[in-house]
């Protein structure tokens, strides 16, 4: 008889704790998935190693797009007039965090709509400068992200030109004038040009057609080389500015890797994968509890130089070897890349500076 009540009690323990868990199940999935707004000046379909490189973040983080959480994506379409109104949109949600990606511009806009929602952004201009954190290691308030320092490179690029082509006196740079950020910093870039004996040439491209006219114009204005200023609005037509470099056989030199990848012939700047993949990484730590005003902004401390070989011998260039041993990447044919990278890949411990290395 004992032996029953044992088995009848067991059965009973047994059945209560199914239950229990089976509930607890149930209330799980229940739960509300956290909100990430996702406001972007292009659109995510433009930039699809972008967007997979933020998820990628999200995910070693923990948060797994429609499992754990739930993406609302807001694009502009090049238009910056629409983002206060897909801002205010997604602070109505309300999101638990909003990421601003796509420039300084989509970074103030975000922290215009909000003073309470964390916000992480990627931006190419000095956070403390343009207002968006009082510090890069303690930004206080509700924002925090990853600097790209892209435009801080425009010197070392405008040293690369002149060092890949010493006869290149006249460089042509294609700006959108829409952009505040890359106006202030003309003034800057004109001063180098003029350190090399470079003169310097605006050209303001704020649309396709602008971009189209640009290259048309550069042969006229006496261009001998092409600089391509750091925009979102740019990284979205990288196929068709590569595609009007080579048709017109004008000399190009990008801010991303990117462009070179896509066949333009020579870039320098940071690993832009690799900047959204730390931005996702931080939204997933936000998440978690962690506050962006304790979040130091990340930045790059070291940049990625590559050359296609392929594209310099159809222009007739000979790429200097100081230029091919100083890069990190070599495309010698259109289905393979030469790579080398022989630094570690791990960010440095202390503070949040992230030496993105050619993983992206």
């Amino acid at each position: 008889m004992s032996m029953i009540r044992f088995v009848s009690a067991l059965f009973v323990g047994v059945f209560s704790l199914l239950a229990i868990a089976s509930l607890c199940e149930v209330r799980a999935q229940q739960l509300p998935r956290p909100i990430v707004g996702y406001l972007s000046f292009t659109s995510p379909d433009q930039r699809p190693t972008l967007v997979a490189a933020f998820r990628q973040g999200l995910e070693q983080a923990g948060f797994v797009s429609e499992q754990n959480v739930r993406m609302e994506n807001r694009s502009a379409d090049g238009n910056y007039e629409r983002l206060p109104a897909l801002a205010a949109e997604l602070v109505k949600i309300p999101v638990a965090v909003l990421v601003a990606t796509g420039g300084e511009v989509v970074a103030r806009t975000a922290k215009t709509a909000t003073s309470e929602i964390p916000i992480v952004f990627t931006a190419s201009s000095d956070a403390v400068k343009g207002g968006l954190v009082a510090s890069l290691n303690r930004p206080g308030g509700n924002v925090t992200g990853v600097s790209l320092l892209s435009y801080e490179l425009d010197a070392k690029r405008l040293q690369l030109l002149r060092e890949l082509l010493p006869q290149a006196w006249t460089i042509g740079v294609l700006v959108n004038a829409n952009n505040p950020a890359i106006m202030a910093t003309l003034p800057n870039m004109t001063a180098a040009a003029e350190a090399n004996g470079q003169k310097l040439i605006v050209l303001d491209a704020r649309t396709e057609e602008d971009i189209d006219g640009a290259f048309a114009s550069l042969r006229a204005r006496g261009v001998d080389a092409l600089l391509v200023a750091t925009n979102p609005f740019y990284e979205g037509l990288r196929d068709r500015i590569v595609a009007l470099a080579k048709s017109y056989s004008v000399p190009v030199l990008y801010p991303w890797r990117e462009y070179s990848v896509a066949g333009g012939l020579i870039s320098y700047g940071t690993n832009f994968t690799e900047s959204y993949r730390q931005a996702g990484l931080y939204v997933g730590r936000i998440l978690k509890g962690e506050k962006p005003a304790d979040l130091p902004v990340v930045q790059p401390t070291r940049f990625v130089l590559l050359v296609n070989i392929k594209t310099a011998k159809s222009l007739g260039l000979t790429v200097p070897p100081s230029i091919l041993v100083a890069a990190d990447e070599v495309i010698e044919k259109a289905e393979a890349l030469a790579f080398r990278d022989d630094r570690p890949k791990r960010p440095r411990v202390g503070g949040a500076k992230m030496p993105y290395g050619n993983d992206g």
